[in-house]
């Protein structure tokens, strides 16, 4: 069987980058702290559309600065 690649998640990245604290995001980005912390820990399994546009909306940034395919 081949082995399949993974998705990538720079959220803690472009949280630095954007000098925002957890906090402060979960309250703009109109997250649980659980849901980012999935998403920043890379832990979730499915993907949410409405969370990633809530992110990318709110880091301005694009999904490909977000996600990542790696082999």
């Amino acid at each position: 069987m081949q082995e399949r690649g993974t998705i990538e998640i720079h959220l803690k990245e472009l949280l630095i980058k954007a000098g925002l604290s957890k906090n402060k995001f979960c309250q703009r980005a109109e997250l649980q702290r659980s849901q980012l912390n999935g998403y920043i820990n890379n832990t979730i399994t499915r993907l949410d559309v409405d969370v990633l546009v809530r992110i990318c909306d709110t880091l301005d940034c694009s999904i490909s600065e977000l996600l990542e395919y790696k082999r």
